[in-house]
């Protein structure tokens, strides 16, 4: 069916569609590397397979990507860390989107991950130009139009149309692309001291009036930044928004939070997003899920204003690759489109022989499907690890009589991830594939020097992941659907309670909100409360000592020791040092009594067959949830 822009267009009208991708994270495959089985709700494969018909619904069509491609998935590290890119090389990403046709792309913060040369090394195979006005070599210019940058700013594609006589004339689509400013603390290691970045909306007005004194009928925001109302900031992560309302841009297609946009839940109340009709500041937006699971699309109705054309009308969504039946089962709406997946069968051979590599064994298995609730051994054998190795590498030096603790989070939680999106690795072998699914970030280890009161704190900012319950309640819910479960650390080497009748002490950015609240009592260290004023030496990741999260006290200036290996590294190398592991968990950590009090949260439907195993607490099964998780019920 066309769609109906293309349909009712006149002469001098015409038809234009433009098709997003975002987040792809390397998975061009409908297959999850870590199961190691295949999985209908992502791959670029998939998500292809339906651009042939979305084209021929549209009068005209552009196809762009949105950043966040190059990393996510074995197949990633695969090729960064085994295979290695020489010049000349072509990335099997890259491979599978020259497939397609896209007219352009912008950066997310993942590309940066493996380092400039590696990025570089990958861009330069690509078939379609990448653009980014927010990134500069160096330091910051005294203007945006004085940085200089890695990429052009933005292209202008002169693009014959055919309008609803028959006609064909030009119309000029200027495409300006942006990354997260936060780049420069998630990988510093990679860019400090070769790279800086500058707020998305400065750099926007910069360049904009460029664009339309260049000729740009229409100007395309690709950004790679999510939607977020608390207001505008300094180098806001996700201004989106705000971006929308710089003037001289059309439309906006973004990304980031791995959210969809219009037409979910997601966003409903946002103040200056409408997402039924999918506006942000009144003009055209989308959000295109992750990992290949939705494309996004913006039509177009032009017209003739003069010699150039202006948008007259506009309609927005975000179309799935799947759905769930009436028992909440995935089913598949489309299938590989086989162009793509022959682009990068080799690499995909390749890291399938890749994560099935044994480095040891473990005694109990490994899931996270209590992982927010109890003391968990997914957590507990990336704890043990990361402690193993900073005790080793600090045992020399200024360092070495102070106490080691761990800081380490549970990554697959289910969450906006699904109800199969949880750690599960049986007894038995274990595979690069199983540490993946323990780690699923390229980290590196980093160790921060902290005060047992900053420890507290660190603590009291985890604890935001939990909902107030208050005291004698029946089936609060427990868990905050806003606090993302990879800041959920928990850490290793002290014992302590959450008492959930108190609220949080800080909010999820880190602002102090309750300063009399304290969540976590009766810490104790070695078996006596711990002093405020000790020394800690913490290991954690780089995105988290950086100040990741904005946890209180916990950024560069704290770190002591950062590692040349990654955290998933660190991990093989405990596992085939150790031989055998047995991860069960400690229980360090437990939820305070509250009499008479209960509350409810979701995990994994697999979770029934681990119940009775999690230590320090008390779990029931409390039914079905809603698209396909479980309810358990949490005895206080």
């Amino acid at each position: 069916m066309l769609h109906p822009f293309a349909a009712r267009a006149q002469a001098n009208q015409a038809h234009l569609r433009i098709m997003e991708t975002t987040d792809i994270h390397v998975h061009v495959f409908p297959y999850d590397y870590y199961a190691d089985k295949p999985n209908d709700t992502m791959g670029l494969a998939r998500t292809a397979s339906i651009i042939d018909a979305i084209r021929a619904e549209a009068g005209n069509s552009m196809l762009v990507d949105n950043g966040d491609f190059l990393q996510g998935n074995p197949m990633g590290d695969y090729i960064a860390y085994e295979r290695g890119m020489k010049d000349g090389d072509l990335h099997p990403v890259v491979q599978a989107m020259n497939v397609l046709g896209y007219d352009a792309g912008t950066l997310g913060n993942h590309e940066f991950n493996y380092g400039l040369d590696f990025m570089f090394k990958v861009l330069a195979g690509s078939g379609f130009p990448y653009v980014c006005a927010n990134l500069t070599k160096g330091q910051l210019a005294s203007h945006p139009k004085k940085d200089e940058l890695f990429l052009k700013p933005y292209v202008i594609l002169e693009k014959q149309i055919r309008d609803g006589s028959g006609a064909t004339s030009p119309v000029k689509v200027g495409l300006i692309g942006f990354v997260p400013p936060q780049i420069m603390l998630w990988d510093s290691k990679n860019l400090e001291g070769k790279a800086q970045t500058r707020d998305i909306v400065d750099a926007a007005k910069a360049w904009v009036p460029v664009m339309k004194e260049e000729g740009a009928d229409i100007v395309i925001a690709l950004s790679h930044s999510g939607i977020d109302a608390s207001g505008p900031s300094d180098r806001m992560e996700n201004a989106s928004l705000y971006l929308a309302g710089v003037d001289g841009i059309d439309a906006v297609f973004t990304g980031h939070q791995h959210l969809v946009f219009p037409g979910t839940k997601d966003f409903d109340g946002v103040a200056g997003a409408d997402n039924n009709k999918g506006m942000l500041m009144g003009k055209p937006a989308v959000m295109g899920g992750f990992w290949g699971s939705h494309m996004g699309l913006i039509d177009l109705l032009l017209e003739k204003d003069g010699k150039g054309w202006k948008i007259v009308d506009f309609t927005s969504e975000a179309r799935p690759i799947y759905h769930r039946d009436e028992n909440r089962k995935v089913v598949a709406d489309v299938k590989d489109k086989p162009e793509v997946t022959a682009a990068a069968k080799v690499e995909h051979e390749a890291t399938l022989a890749y994560v099935r590599r044994p480095v040891g064994k473990t005694l109990a298995p490994l899931y996270s499907y209590f992982a927010l609730v109890a003391d968990d051994p997914s957590v507990q054998i990336v704890s043990n690890a990361q402690t193993w190795y900073i005790r080793e590498m600090l045992k020399e030096g200024p360092y070495k009589d102070l106490p080691v603790l761990s800081a380490a989070a549970p990554f697959k939680a289910g969450g906006r991830g699904g109800a199969e999106y949880f750690t599960d690795v049986p007894a038995g072998d274990i595979a690069i594939k199983n540490v993946a699914d323990l780690y699923l970030y390229p980290n590196t280890v980093q160790a921060v020097l902290i005060t047992g009161a900053q420890v507290k704190n660190w603590l009291e900012m985890s604890a935001g992941m939990f909902n107030q319950v208050a005291d004698g309640a029946k089936d609060a819910p427990l868990l905050n659907s806003d606090f993302p479960s990879y800041n959920y650390d928990v850490i290793d080497g002290v014992t302590y309670q959450i008492d959930l009748s108190q609220p949080v002490r800080f909010d999820k950015d880190g602002k102090l909100v309750n300063p009399d609240s304290e969540r976590i009592v009766d810490l104790q260290f070695e078996g006596r409360p711990i002093d405020p004023a000790q020394k800690f030496v913490v290991a954690t990741n780089n995105y988290r000592a950086g100040g990741g999260g904005k946890f209180p006290d916990i950024a560069g200036d704290k770190v002591i020791f950062v590692a040349p290996d990654t955290n998933r590294d660190v991990i093989v190398r405990y596992i085939v040092e150790q031989g055998t592991i047995n991860p069960s968990a400690d229980a360090n950590w437990s939820f305070k009594p509250l009499a008479g009090t209960t509350a409810i949260f979701e995990t994994g439907p697999k979770a029934r067959q681990f119940a009775g195993e999690v230590k320090g607490a008390r779990i029931e099964d409390a039914g079905d949830g809603e698209n396909g998780f479980a309810k358990f019920r949490l005895v206080l």
